[in-house]
C-alpha cells in the first residue's frame, strides 16, 4: 500500500497540472485547450494570431491574441471559424477584450452545438477583424486569416502532421 500512494500522488498531480486553463479578462478560468499558433501571413507585426477554446458550462470560448504596437487597437466585430468540411461558425462580437503586455486579445462565445462541431471537425483557419486608429509607426489595421498550419514551410518528405489537431484537444476537455 505504501508503494501505490507515490504512484497515486504522481499521477493525481500530472492530472491537474497537465490541463490548461484560460481566465476571461480577470474573472473565472475555464478548463482550455493548448495555445495554437496560428501562422497568419498577411499580418506583418508578428506572422502569428495565439488562438486557444476553452470549454464552459453552456458552450465555449474563443480567444485570438496578436501582437501590436498600439494598445488602442482592438480585434473587433465578427470572427469566422472556417472548418475543413467547408462549414463556417459566425462568431459576434461581444466587447470583451483585453490587452496583455504587448498583446490584443478578444474574445467569442460558442453555443454547445458549435462546440459539438468542433470536437468533430478539424479548425482549417479564423477570419478577423482589428480596429483603431492608425498613425505612421501603428500595427496594421484591417482583415486578416489566421491559418491553422504549424509552419511556412515544410518538404515532401516530412510526413508529420502540419496543422495543430484541434480537434482532439476540444474532445480531452470532455473527458
Amino acid at each position: 500500500m505504501s508503494q501505490r500512494l507515490p504512484f497515486f500522488l504522481l499521477f493525481i498531480s500530472i492530472a491537474a497540472f497537465g490541463q490548461q486553463t484560460m481566465v476571461v479578462k480577470n474573472s473565472r478560468s475555464y478548463p482550455a485547450t493548448e495555445n495554437w499558433n496560428f501562422i497568419c501571413e498577411n499580418y506583418a507585426l508578428s506572422g502569428a494570431a495565439n488562438v486557444q477554446i476553452a470549454k464552459t458550462e453552456k458552450g465555449g470560448i474563443l480567444r485570438i491574441a496578436v501582437q501590436t504596437t498600439n494598445p488602442a487597437f482592438a480585434i473587433s466585430g465578427m470572427a469566422y471559424v472556417f472548418l475543413t468540411d467547408n462549414t463556417i461558425i459566425t462568431c459576434v462580437d461581444k466587447g470583451i477584450r483585453e490587452v496583455i503586455g504587448n498583446q490584443i486579445v478578444s474574445y467569442y462565445w460558442f453555443s454547445e452545438v458549435e462546440m459539438n462541431k468542433l470536437k468533430a471537425t478539424e479548425i482549417q483557419s479564423i477570419h478577423f477583424n482589428i480596429k483603431g486608429n492608425a498613425n505612421g509607426f501603428s500595427s496594421q489595421l484591417g482583415n486578416f486569416t489566421a491559418i491553422n498550419k504549424k509552419e511556412y514551410f515544410a518538404t515532401a518528405f516530412d510526413k508529420s502532421k502540419k496543422s495543430n489537431d484541434t480537434t482532439s484537444e476540444i474532445k480531452a476537455l470532455y473527458k
